[in-house]
Formats: C-alpha cells, structure tokens, sequence
C-alpha cells in the first residue's frame, strides 16, 4: 500500500540536524520509497511517498523522527488506481 508522508519542521529543531540525521537514516524493513522531496517551504519540509508491507514499517519511521517533525501520514493510490476503481465504480461493481 503506498503511503503519503508530510512532515513539518518542529520548532527548536535545525535544518542542520534533520540533514545529519537523514544523510544516515533509511527507511525500515519493509518500507520502500518511492518519492522523496524536500520542499523550500515553512508548510512541509518533507514529502514522502512510500510503499509499505504494514503499518508497522510506518509506525517506526515515524517514532524516528516525531522529535523533529509533525508527520501527517495518509493511505494512497496512483491516479491510475483511482481510475480504475472510478471506472468500476461507474460500472456498478465494488472494488
């Protein structure tokens, strides 16, 4: 299941010690990135897109960094998913 990850700079922490940390960090077993981005923003600093086997690989990525970022994680799907079950969903079958 691909997962969407929004992660917000807590206050009191520095750039300079989010970048140290992720030069070495990666992502838990059973976690795979597909898209990582580092937005020039004060509203996201990251934006992940990660494939997981379970939330348990989620859950530890986040205990990793909830002391520097607000994490908002969110279940997801490629625009090509969301057609196909849009096209099902119009042809009255469920999904």
């Amino acid at each position: 299941m691909l997962f969407v990850v929004i992660a917000k700079a807590k206050a009191g922490s520095s750039g300079r010690e989010r970048v140290a940390r992720r030069v070495s960090w990666e992502y838990p077993a059973g976690m795979r990135m597909v898209a990582e981005y580092w937005p020039m923003s004060t509203a996201a600093a990251v934006i992940a897109i990660a494939e997981a086997d379970s939330v348990a690989s989620i859950m530890k990525a986040v205990v990793d960094w909830d002391d520097v970022f607000d994490l908002t994680v969110m279940p997801a799907m490629t625009a090509e998913q969301g057609l196909e079950l849009a096209k099902q969903m119009q042809a009255g079958s469920s999904a």
